[in-house]
């Protein structure tokens, strides 16, 4: 795991670098940029195109504060209806309500332009540090959080490079481990229930790494249903019913998340299927909603509250200027697999 001895950020841009880089005055970039007073059509696309290529953003409140800062933390999610990330935001919370510091969220809805929109007007506030989930964004957007002087947390995910600090799983690491429990309990003909993965970049790590173990096993995926949209019980059901329709001699399902799992064990039992005996089932995050159910779904814990409270640790260690060597500035947890009630014992 890597550590770094001390902040290191690079220099903050300036109206001066928009100005040389577009090869017009400071004072015709901040007409542009405050889209106040007359600057011709060709003059504005240059100043604009400088700096988006530059990554620079706006200071909203530049003179306004001494410190050039405000005590607020950004924090940017992909989704409120989704129940991993209120647990992030306790963590979060739990941290920072021990110093001046105030969570700000934003909602990308899993689009990488939204996401570049909201980070870009997170930075124009100059918040003391933004924590963003995931590790994949647009080029702009990771150019804005490299000038942005402040110490950037990509959280949820390990498995790749990050632009300054990064809390959260090896989602690749996950979806092999959950493969090799379902394949050592003996199950061989398996199906796949997911949402549509071209911008879930941690839904379709796992996917990865749980088609490598089977590949690695002789196996390949009997069925594959997916969706688009939220997560909810009755999109589970309904996914079930279908692919048990089209495949009705599966013996495994493995499904993206536990909601759609929970669904499709509310199905199973609702029609008489024998789990785990006929078919066993498995989720992933580890809700708690999942307590409630008839059974206990197979499940991966996804490690939410600790990795939101290291990232906050992270973000005030560096607020308040100590600059803690001690802590680290990748920090990968480990989650725990739990077999529940839907996976025969170990053959």
């Amino acid at each position: 795991m890597a550590e770094r001895s001390s902040p290191e950020y690079r220099h903050q841009l300036t109206l001066r670098d928009v100005s040389e880089a577009s090869g017009v005055s400071e004072m015709t970039v901040s007409r542009v940029l405050r889209n106040r007073g007359e600057v011709s059509d060709k003059t504005r696309e240059k100043v604009l195109l400088a700096a988006r290529q530059l990554g620079y953003v706006p200071n909203k409140i530049a003179g306004a504060l001494a410190s050039n800062r405000v005590n607020l933390v950004g924090v940017i999610i992909p989704s409120l209806s989704n129940m991993v990330f209120p647990e992030v935001m306790m963590g979060i919370s739990k941290v920072l309500d021990e110093t001046p510091l105030q969570p700000v969220v934003g909602v990308t809805d899993y689009l990488p332009e939204k996401e570049e929109k909201v980070i870009f007007e997170m930075l124009s506030w100059r918040p003391s540090g933004l924590i963003v989930a995931g590790l994949e964004h647009t080029d702009a957007a990771r150019r804005m959080m490299e000038n942005a002087g402040v110490p950037i947390v990509e959280i949820m995910d390990v498995d790749g490079p990050a632009v300054d600090a990064s809390v959260g799983i090896s989602h690749t690491r996950a979806g092999r481990e959950t493969a090799k429990e379902i394949l050592k309990r003996g199950y061989r003909n398996i199906g796949f229930l997911g949402t549509k993965m071209p911008l879930d970049h941690r839904a379709r790590k796992r996917f990865e790494g749980f088609e490598a173990v089977l590949r690695e096993n002789g196996l390949s995926l009997a069925a594959e249903e997916y969706y688009s949209g939220g997560s909810a019980l009755g999109k589970g059901r309904e996914m079930t019913a279908n692919i048990l329709e089209k495949k009705k001699d599966l013996d495994f399902l493995y499904y993206s998340n536990d909601m759609i799992g929970a669904g499709g064990l509310l199905y199973c039992l609702e029609a008489g299927i024998d789990v785990p005996g006929r078919l066993g089932l498995a989720g992933f995050n580890g809700v708690e909603l999942i307590d409630g159910l008839p059974r206990r779904l197979a499940t991966m814990d996804s490690c939410r509250v600790e990795i939101g409270t290291a990232a906050a640790q992270i973000i005030a260690n560096e607020a308040d200027g100590s600059g803690d060597a001690s802590i680290e500035k990748r920090i990968e947890l480990s989650p725990v697999f739990a077999p529940g009630d839907t996976l025969r014992p170990v053959a």
